[in-house]
C-alpha cells in the first residue's frame, strides 16, 4: 500500500484520477504532465505525477484521448522505402523534432505503390494522428491521385495537418527540394572541370523526383556545353540494384566515349560504382560517377562520391515544424541544395 492507500497490486488498471490522488495534484495537472499538453507544468509537480504513474503502472488510454481531442500525439510519416538512407535520414529529422514537441512518430512504407499509399492514408485517418507527412515521390500518372487528394483533404477537415516533402503535388503545405536546380548546377560544375560526354541512370518512366533531376541535368548540360544522347539514358529500379543493373547495361553496350555517368540518386550511384569495379574498370579513372542526395554512406565509399547535397534531416525537421504552425518554416522557401565534388569525378583539366 502507498501512503494514500492505493495499492500497486490492483486487479483493474489505474486511472488518471488514481494518479492525481497518488501524486497529490489536481486532475488537470496530472493530465497535462502525462498527455503532452503545451501548457507548462511546474517541474516538481510533473516529476511527482510521473513517479506516481510509474508506481501505479498507469498507461494513458490513447483511444479515449483521440476521441476527446479529435487527434492524438502521433505523427504519421509515410516513406517510399524504409531501407533507403534518403528516407531514413528524413525520418531521423522528423523524430528529432518530434522529441522536442513530446510527440510520437509512426512510420509506414508505400514501396512506391500508389494503391498502397492510398490504403495507408485511409488507415491512418482512423488512428487520428495530429500530423501526416508524405515523403515519397509519386508517379506522374496515377489513377489514385484524385482519391488520395480527397482522403488528405478529409483528414485536414477533421483537424489533422498534412505536409508533403520534395514537390507540391497537391494543394497542401510542402517542403520543396530544389531537385531540378540542384541537378542543373551539378551538370554545369562537371562540364566546368572538363567532362563533355555523359550518360544517366534514372528511375522508371513517370517517377516525378527522378524526372525533375534528369530534366535539370539536361538543362545544365545544354547551357554549359555537355552532351547527353537519348540512348545513354538508362531506366532501372530507383535502388542500389537498379543502379548496378543500369551501369552494367551501359558497360555491356559499350561506353563509347562516355566520360561520366550521373545516377539520379545516391543509392543508384553506389550500385553503379560496384558495377564499374565488377567489370574490371576503375571508378573515377575509366568512368566517373556522380549521384544526388549526399546520404551518409557516400562519404565512405571508394572513391568518395560526387553528389548534390540535400539537408535530409533538416527536411524532416522542417516538415514537422511546418505542420505544427511554425511561421519561420513556412517562410523559408525551397530547401537549398549544394554540389559536392569528390574523388569519383576527378577534374579532367588543370
Amino acid at each position: 500500500m502507498t501512503e494514500t492507500g492505493i495499492g500497486t497490486g490492483r486487479s483493474t488498471p489505474a486511472t488518471l484520477h488514481d494518479v492525481a490522488r497518488e501524486a497529490g495534484v489536481s486532475l488537470a495537472t496530472a493530465s497535462r504532465s502525462l498527455n503532452g499538453s503545451t501548457r507548462k507544468v511546474n517541474d516538481e509537480y510533473r516529476q511527482r505525477v510521473l513517479a506516481a504513474a510509474a508506481r501505479l503502472d498507469y498507461s494513458p488510454n490513447l483511444s479515449a484521448q483521440a476521441v476527446a481531442r479529435g487527434t492524438t500525439t502521433t505523427v504519421a510519416l509515410l516513406v517510399a522505402d524504409i531501407a533507403d538512407p534518403y528516407f531514413s535520414s528524413i525520418a531521423a529529422g522528423v523524430v528529432a523534432e518530434a522529441d522536442q514537441e513530446r510527440l510520437i512518430v509512426t512510420m509506414a512504407a508505400t514501396e512506391r505503390d500508389p494503391e498502397r499509399e492510398l490504403e495507408l492514408v485511409r488507415t491512418l485517418r482512423g488512428q487520428r494522428p495530429r500530423v501526416m507527412i508524405l515523403a515519397g515521390s509519386r508517379p506522374t500518372s496515377d489513377p489514385t491521385e484524385g482519391a488520395l487528394g480527397e482522403e488528405l483533404a478529409a483528414y485536414e477537415r477533421s483537424g489533422g495537418r498534412v505536409v508533403l516533402i520534395s514537390r507540391n503535388e497537391f494543394d497542401f503545405r510542402t517542403v520543396i527540394v530544389e531537385n531540378t536546380a540542384g541537378a542543373d548546377a551539378l551538370a554545369r560544375e562537371l562540364v566546368g572541370i572538363g567532362y563533355r560526354r555523359f550518360a544517366v541512370i534514372t528511375g522508371g518512366e513517370g517517377l516525378r523526383t527522378a524526372a525533375d533531376r534528369v530534366d535539370g541535368f539536361r538543362a545544365g548540360l545544354a547551357a554549359a556545353g555537355g552532351t547527353l544522347d537519348d540512348e545513354h539514358v538508362v531506366r532501372a529500379a530507383f535502388t542500389r540494384d537498379g543502379g548496378y543493373d543500369g551501369m552494367r547495361q551501359l558497360i555491356e553496350s559499350g561506353l563509347d566515349g562516355i566520360e561520366l555517368v550521373f545516377a539520379a540518386n545516391d543509392v543508384m550511384a553506389v550500385g553503379a560504382l560496384s558495377a564499374v569495379r565488377d567489370a574490371g574498370l576503375v571508378p573515377g579513372t575509366d568512368v566517373a560517377v556522380a549521384g544526388f542526395d549526399d546520404i551518409p554512406t557516400v562519404r565512405d565509399v571508394t572513391p568518395a562520391l560526387t553528389t548534390v547535397r540535400v539537408p535530409l534531416e533538416e527536411l524532416g525537421r522542417r516538415a514537422l515544424r511546418l505542420a505544427l504552425g511554425d511561421e519561420s518554416a513556412s517562410s523559408e522557401g525551397a530547401v537549398r541544395t549544394e554540389v559536392v565534388l569528390r574523388a569519383s569525378t576527378p577534374a579532367r583539366i588543370a
